[in-house]
């Protein structure tokens, strides 16, 4: 079995976003129930409903485990079914919980070389005892079957695969910080028991051959649904860049997600990694009714996707 929740479903920032008085975020703030709080993007996975781990531990990472019965500690004065903590990126909206789980509790970063370097180059991340939390690198294109703490394997393999995307904001010393980058930095995950199979994509700036032959097929597809239109936050006046020039496809459009994916074979279709700029997060919106109309979910804090 692949037994999946999402743990959030936001982009960076998190809905409402702590400084935004845009309508939507006034909306969520306000609690209405077209506009519901999503936090910053994360989800666990298990393949026995009991041994979890971790995907991308975003800054709201003990909030979210708090949400989240199935994380919590079952036994003695201290626990985790937590296994380990699966990084797709350096962002820091991926790696700053990794923090909150300093609590000499034993577990596993499992990320790309690329980005096991950068916790590396980072002291703060020695709070996590490199004796207790172990950091090993994930093959590229090969299947890793996810062990657990004591070495039994978890029935979950793991396939890390390169996606389009660009450096960490606070990694841009590059000549051109806009380029995008295919080498290992940004991946998605395919994540299968043997007969089912999720991908897993919440940042993805181009759609190439080798992303599309990932997502053919598979039961579940979880993808970077960050911004409706590319110059959302330009026209929103809530920023000067274009999703592009943040490494995310946009939504809408014939250069969009929905349409490009369109002709592929895939079951369910979920947005994750969704910007509080973009209004497939309020229900009563006409892009959310569109996004349904084409056969796609919008991710929320406590969906589950169980195969």
């Amino acid at each position: 079995m692949i037994d999946l929740i999402v743990l959030g479903a936001a982009a960076g920032g998190g809905f409402p976003q702590w400084n935004s008085n845009a309508e939507g975020c006034r909306r969520a703030r306000a609690g209405d129930p077209a506009a519901p709080p999503r936090s910053q993007a994360s989800i666990a996975i298990s393949g026995d409903g009991h041994n979890w781990f971790v995907v991308n531990a975003s800054p709201d990472l003990r909030a979210q485990i708090t949400a989240t019965p199935a994380l919590h500690p079952r036994e003695g004065l201290r626990s985790t079914p937590l296994q380990g903590v699966i990084l797709t990126g350096g962002e820091v909206d991926t790696i700053a919980g990794l923090l909150t789980l300093r609590e000499r509790e034993p577990f596993t970063v499992f990320a790309d070389p690329r980005v096991l370097a950068m916790l590396d180059a980072n002291p703060i991340f020695e709070a996590l005892n490199r004796e207790i939390v172990a950091r090993v690198a994930m093959p590229h294109d090969t299947g890793f079957p996810l062990p657990l703490k004591d070495g039994r394997l978890s029935g979950l393999i793991v396939t890390s695969f390169s996606v389009p995307g660009k450096v960490p904001l606070y990694a841009e010393s590059v000549a051109d910080p806009a380029a995008l980058i295919d080498n290992g930095e940004t991946v998605g995950l395919d994540i299968t028991d043997g007969s089912r199979r999720i991908v897993f994509i919440p940042g993805c700036a181009a759609l190439n051959d080798a992303v599309r032959a990932r997502v053919e097929g598979a039961d579940a597809v979880l993808f970077d649904g960050t911004l409706w239109r590319d110059d959302e936050m330009i026209a929103a006046g809530l920023g000067p860049k274009t999703g592009r020039r943040m490494g995310h496809l946009s939504v809408s459009g014939e250069d969009g997600v929905m349409a490009l994916l369109a002709p592929h074979a895939i079951g369910r279709r979920i947005f994750i990694h969704i910007n509080n700029s973009n209004p497939i997060l309020l229900a009563d919106s006409a892009e959310r009714a569109a996004v349904g109309e084409a056969g796609w979910e919008v991710a929320f804090d406590g969906m589950r996707v169980t195969l």
